[in-house]
């Protein structure tokens, strides 16, 4: 089965930065589009960015202008730069694949999800 595996992730002050990557298995083929979630202590999963068939990326409010993701597809590797950090974005991140046809946006559109990554934002 095919696998995506995060990294990246750890503990930085407000205003600081990270970057996570995320690497994808061979055996995930096909034409593919990655994604980024997230999701904080007892909040639900939310979508933070992710690549469209166009190989554009699309960004959640809450981070549009503060992260930027990117996909290789040489490399079968997804980046998320995260800059301008806030308390309010700590949570644990994950990337996931779907197949580029169905909707980025959509939780549900996704087949493929790493294990997730602790991200945590001092204030």
């Amino acid at each position: 089965q095919g696998q995506l595996v995060a990294s990246g992730g750890g503990s930085v002050q407000a205003g600081g930065s990270l970057r996570l990557s995320c690497a994808a298995s061979e055996n995930i083929y096909g034409d593919y589009c990655m994604g980024w979630f997230r999701q904080a202590t007892g909040k639900e999963r939310e979508g933070v960015a992710y690549i469209g068939s166009d190989g554009k990326p699309t960004y959640a409010d809450s981070v549009k202008g503060r992260f930027t993701s990117s996909q290789d597809n040489t490399k079968n590797t997804l980046s998320l730069q995260m800059n301008s950090l806030k308390f309010e974005d700590t949570a644990v991140y994950y990337c996931a694949a779907r197949l580029c046809f169905f909707n980025g946006s959509r939780e549900a559109s996704y087949g493929w999800w790493g294990q997730g990554t602790q991200v945590t934002v001092s204030s």
